[in-house]
């Protein structure tokens, strides 16, 4: 048997496509065989060949990972085998369980939580992180130092205690052409990860506090996504678009779409739903359609999650378009009250002052210019397009720009963006007139005043209604817009999906580690709260 282990790459190529066959190791459930594939093999002849030597049916879809769980799909298999030829492919029943790997089944201490270890394990696994992080650390700054432009990194980080996107965009470059000369153009994951702990060890004001090990944003190894990921598919020149359809330990659900459980107490049902149903169409009482409401709440989160009754929910409960606080009221018996207070509580202490700052980082078009001067205006001139706050809430889109959706998908500017968060509309003229305007399904504050900078009331469009706002404020009526996303179970407008998510795990802290982030919304955090 020839060793091809040792073998240059090219050597290694010659032999697959012109003198040998290749022998592969692949593990099915509990069995590992070898499989001999002929040169020049395509990716569906090698699928055809796991399931004839396995027995598999036919129609099973099969998914293929390497030793670190990571897919490997048609568009890489030949550049992995060629950079990894000893190898061992686990062959997964693509839609079934997820199965442990032969090589992960063994405990050990350091997988252990906390609870279960003793102080002494506590203190051993502690130390080998740090050991694993200072090592990460010194590879990062190593590449920094033997490359042009890493000691501008560092003496920006040094300056600032961050790193502006180009000076990000320059170190991820620099750490993946070392990493691809260290260690070929298929680093394996756990290559990737070390990277991606060295950039927040030696960067620390990087890190972002609310992900499990805080360089997602730059590596994730469960998407395998992240700025350092995308780099290396630049480099490989290849597109492989990760979905999270496609990952293999499942999608992540969390955001308005979750169906949650219910704790609200004394809810009605059967016929007692159906009379406070029919109280709540003739009521003129607030404190009744608010208690009765607050009875069938149960009733509605139902009706929401139903895709084929989510359109009668305002035909079944008008009284969302004419009495306000509702939206706050079945939002707070969502999540509690410490959630629902959580925007206003910290929009002025915490994010706005913050969101301004970095503003002026940006790229000083008209709009952002104007935007700036509005935002830091606490006056509201003349002047002004806007009011303080719904400048700053502008500000964080452009902050937060779209990301294009699909190739073919046309990108959408943040100015087009901010054009689906609020509309203003002068009070002297027609709603119809204004809603008509618009051919969107996504909600949207409508901003009523003489004056562009000075709003009297505010509205969210819905399907061409409008759901008055309880509060007078821009703050609370975005509040009260955000909110409504859960209360209908209605997907966040893909325009606005990066500061949306921001806004939801950042300010509510909801369903954080459940819900899919960019890695520009993870940054972004990081910069925020460090």
């Amino acid at each position: 048997m020839w060793n091809l282990a040792p073998m240059k790459s090219w050597v290694f190529d010659l032999f697959i496509n012109r003198i040998c066959t290749m022998l592969l190791k692949v593990q099915y459930h509990q069995q590992r065989k070898y499989l001999k594939l002929q040169p020049g093999f395509s990716f569906l002849s090698f699928i055809e060949e796991v399931k004839n030597k396995f027995g598999i049916p036919p129609s099973t879809d099969l998914q293929f990972f390497d030793d670190s769980d990571t897919v490997i799909d048609d568009e890489v298999i030949h550049d992995f085998l060629e950079a990894n030829p000893n190898v061992c492919l686990l062959a997964k029943d693509e839609g079934c369980e997820d199965f442990t790997p032969t090589h992960y089944s063994t405990p050990n201490t350091s997988s252990l939580s906390p609870a279960h270890q003793s102080s002494a394990e506590r203190a051993h696994t502690s130390a080998k992180d740090d050991d694993a992080a200072e090592m990460a650390k010194k590879i990062v700054q190593e590449a920094l130092e033997t490359n042009a432009g890493g000691q501008d990194i560092m003496e920006e980080y040094r300056r600032t205690k961050t790193l502006t996107h180009s000076t990000r965009r320059h170190l991820v470059n620099i750490l993946v052409s070392h990493m691809v000369e260290k260690h070929g153009r298929v680093p394996v994951r756990m290559q990737r990860e070390k990277y991606g702990l060295g950039i927040v060890t030696l960067f620390p004001n990087l890190r972002d506090p609310f992900s499990t090990k805080g360089y997602e944003h730059f590596y994730d190894g469960v998407s395998g996504t992240g700025y350092l990921a995308w780099r290396l598919k630049t480099v490989q020149r290849k597109v492989t678009k990760r979905s999270v359809g496609n990952s293999p330990h499942g999608a992540l659900l969390g955001g308005p779409s979750l169906k949650r459980s219910i704790t609200a107490e004394q809810q009605a049902d059967g016929d007692a739903v159906r009379e406070a149903i029919s109280l709540l169409s003739y009521s003129s009482d607030d404190s009744v359609i608010r208690s009765k409401m607050r009875e069938t709440f149960q009733h509605r989160h139902e009706l929401v999650h139903n895709p084929e009754m989510t359109t009668e929910v305002l035909k079944t409960y008008p009284r969302f378009l004419d009495v306000k606080g509702l939206i706050n009221q079945d939002f707070t018996l969502l999540f509690g009250e410490d959630t629902s207070s959580k925007l206003l509580e910290k929009w002025d202490s915490t994010f706005k002052c913050k969101i301004i700052e970095e503003a002026r980082c940006l790229t000083q078009t008209h709009t952002v210019r104007h935007l700036l001067m509005s935002a830091e205006n606490q006056d509201t001139e003349p002047s002004a397009e806007w009011d303080s706050d719904i400048a700053t809430l502008l500000l964080l889109v452009h902050l937060l720009p779209p990301q294009p959706i699909g190739k073919k998908a046309a990108k959408i500017s943040a100015d087009a963006a901010s054009e689906r968060l609020v509309v203003y509309h002068k009070s002297c003229c027609s709603f119809e007139e204004a809603l008509g305007k618009r051919d969107h399904h996504h909600p949207y504050l409508l901003a009523v005043g003489r004056n562009q900078n000075r709003t009297d009331q505010f509205y969210i469009a819905l399907d061409k209604k409008l759901i008055p706002c309880e509060a007078a404020s821009a703050v609370g009526a975005f509040d009260e817009l955000f909110k409504l996303h859960f209360v209908f179970t209605l997907a966040y407008d893909d325009a606005l999906n990066n500061f949306y998510t921001f806004v939801q795990t950042t300010v509510y802290n909801i369903d954080i580690g459940k819900t899919k982030e960019s890695p520009r919304v993870r940054e972004f955090r990081a910069k925020l709260l460090n």
